[in-house]
């Protein structure tokens, strides 16, 4: 059957960067039937040509690499342009007139909302009134793919699913996040699931706490009156890192499909305790750049956070009591997205006056998301020729060197892959949606209250505010990046909490 995709904002960035290059992609690989259609619909005024030419300006910036000039002749013969604008339905009427065949057979119809999301509600609208959301014979599939932001609070998220739903099935509606299409993300699941050695530990009465963090080194560029008017808990938070912690604790899923793998991330966003208003400031960090208020379009007074942490527990079976530490900012030291499990230390420290360490560093194993896609398990051993001397070392696995022949795919091209097959597994289903937004507008109340924590100032090109540092070191603990520069210096591993 054929396939029709139809990229509504085809004349933005996300199709100039992201999309096209993750179905040229797709195409090179022979994953894309030669019959498919690719239909951009946008306002601007251009020819098949022209829209055409622009794509290919795309593949040349992005994936310059895998260019192909005989690839790409027959690539573009799939793409085509249809000028309209997203609130008149003659538009969509011509627009069915192109996917539906003229030799009688109907057509699977894929659209990707890469617009803003005030616009969902009415594209979905003028889509149905055009009966372009149910196929004409009795097989096929007419599905929709929109971006986050779903929302920016619980209730316009449940507004937005609401309207959606109005019109649409929830198994026609693909929530993107792509951050799960990222192969080292779902590498998570194999880790832990396709091997017998780390699942026993992977519980409270093994690891003493678990880290995530995802840094960037980069301000806000040219989001920055959006920026301003969301912030990072919203932006980053609700749903990159609240995914991770999903793939991180969630149970075992009774078979690798969506419902069953969507059940047990939901499982895990209900289990996290609510933090209350009181304890914002024990629980939570806020902080901003330096010169994040001189940025252009940014109100000078902004208390816009551009850096959260935030301590939470999970009230279940498996991770009562371990505390799980997120934090995310911009303008930090590294580009950096990372999940460190920190193991318990052992009940007996036989080796500890030996060495003449005081506190013996403990076990733990990272999981890099980027930009050094890989995992590390760090133990201890002796030092050769040293009496008892203990240090930390590390076996090592990166992607880059054991798959080298293989290069990591784009997320987006995963993504468009599995909406265009109907594997919904990496997508968002509107319970996680609603749960994340509850546990997101929970903090923010805690950040307008009286107890509300101080926007904390840092300097570009470091880890953050201090509060982030002593969120752990309240503790007796650290954030490993911390630990890591140490040890680099040729610190022992004793640490003194301020």
């Amino acid at each position: 059957m054929k396939k029709s995709i139809v990229i509504f904002g085809a004349s933005g960035d996300l199709t100039y960067r992201k999309l096209i290059p993750a179905l040229y992609m797709n195409f090179r690989k022979r994953r894309l039937p030669a019959d498919t259609q690719i239909i951009g619909f946008s306002r601007r005024p251009l020819s098949d040509d022209a829209f055409r030419d622009k794509m290919k300006e795309g593949l040349l910036a992005f994936v310059p690499a895998e260019f192909a000039q005989d690839e790409w002749e027959s690539f573009a013969r799939l793409l085509s342009y249809h000028p309209g604008d997203v609130e008149k339905l003659n538009d969509y009427l011509a627009l069915a007139g192109k996917i539906n065949s003229t030799d009688g057979e109907d057509a699977d119809g894929l659209f990707y909302l890469a617009i803003a999301p005030k616009f969902y509600p009415i594209v979905v609208r003028k889509l149905d009134e055009a009966r372009l959301l149910t196929p004409m014979g009795k097989v096929g599939y007419r599905r929709i793919v929109v971006e986050k932001p779903f929302g920016s609070d619980l209730q316009t998220a449940e507004s937005l699913n609401d309207e959606l739903l109005k019109v649409v099935s929830e198994d026609q509606i693909y929530r993107i996040d792509h951050y799960l299409g990222k192969e080292t993300v779902q590498n998570i699941l194999v880790l832990r699931f396709g091997n017998a050695i780390f699942e026993p530990l992977w519980n409270r009465n093994y690891i003493d706490h678990v880290q995530i963090t995802v840094a960037e080194t980069v301000g806000v560029e040219h989001r920055a009156e959006f920026y301003d008017q969301t912030g990072l808990l919203r932006d980053m938070f609700q749903n990159h890192v609240l995914q991770l912690l999903a793939l991180v604790a969630m149970e075992p899923p009774v078979a690798i499909e969506a419902n069953a793998l969507r059940d047990e991330k939901v499982k895990v966003l209900r289990s996290i305790r609510e933090i209350p208003e009181e304890m914002s400031s024990r629980f939570t960090v806020r902080g901003q750049y330096h010169g994040y208020r001189d940025e252009p379009g940014v109100n000078p007074h902004s208390e816009t956070e551009t850096f959260a942490a935030v301590q939470l527990f999970l009230d279940n079976w498996r991770w009562q009591g371990v505390p799980f530490y997120l934090r995310s900012g911009k303008m930090l030291k590294e580009k950096l997205t990372e999940i460190v499990i920190r193991f318990r230390r052992p009940p007996l420290q036989m080796f500890d006056v030996l060495s003449g360490v005081t506190e013996l560093s403990t076990n733990h194993l990272s999981i890099t998301i980027q930009p050094d896609e890989g995992i590390h398990l760090r133990f201890m051993t002796k030092v050769p020729d040293g009496g008892m001397m203990m240090r930390p070392a590390e076996l090592d696995f990166h992607y880059s060197e054991t798959f080298h022949e293989t290069p990591i795919p784009e997320s987006y091209e995963r993504l468009l892959l599995d909406a265009l097959n109907g594997d919904a597994s990496l997508f968002a289903r509107k319970d996680e949606i609603g749960l994340a937004w509850k546990f997101i507008d929970g903090i923010r109340r805690g950040w307008i209250g009286e107890a509300a924590p101080a926007l904390q100032p840092y300097e570009q090109g470091s880890w953050g505010p201090p509060g982030a540092d002593r969120l752990l070191w309240k503790d007796s603990r650290w954030w490993e990046q911390e630990d890591t520069l140490h040890r680099s210096e040729g610190d022992s591993g004793e640490r003194t909490v301020p």
